[in-house]
């Protein structure tokens, strides 16, 4: 495992959320397909370098959920980039150990397609199971470390979402 002092010298790694939202006021929330738990989370990326985060977001959910730019209308961003810190076990596990977690971006997006517009049988998929899920629900649907992230864009997105 790597000690403390290694990891706070690490940068974190550049990422976009996304909170799709359908007319009952639900969030998109699927399974990752290498994670067997009962572990939900919202669509995510990495922007590539040069690339405008908006860009990111809307390339990031197609490529995730098959839901093209044209099914979606951005109703808010995040002021400010949320940083989330991986547990130590799992960073040498991802990106090839050079990052200690992630800053993200996070955009609230309205779905205006149907359920059959999702597809996450994607070219590359990363999803194994996706539901609509309350937004109130979402902290404790997620992996724990990851929970400060989800209450926190709840905060972000409240008058966007309130009254649903």
């Amino acid at each position: 495992m790597m000690q403390a002092i290694d990891i706070e010298s690490l940068p974190y790694r550049s990422n976009v959320g996304i909170m799709v939202i359908n007319t009952d006021g639900h969030a998109f929330a699927a399974q990752r397909i290498n994670n067997h738990s009962d572990a939900w989370q919202m669509p995510q990326g990495g922007i590539d370098p040069g690339e405008d985060p908006r860009i990111a977001a809307l390339r990031e959910l197609e490529e995730e959920t098959g839901i093209s730019p044209e099914m979606v209308t951005i109703l808010a961003e995040s002021v400010d980039w949320i940083p989330y810190e991986l547990p130590a076990d799992l960073i040498p596990k991802l990106w090839d150990g050079k990052y200690r977690g992630q800053l993200q971006k996070w955009f609230l997006m309205r779905f205006n397609g149907t359920d059959a517009d999702i597809n996450i049988s994607t070219k590359v998929p990363e999803f194994s199971a996706w539901k609509w899920i309350a937004p109130k629900e979402l902290p404790l649907a997620i992996v724990p470390f990851k929970r400060d992230v989800y209450e926190r864009v709840l905060e972000v997105f409240n008058e966007h979402l309130s009254g649903k």
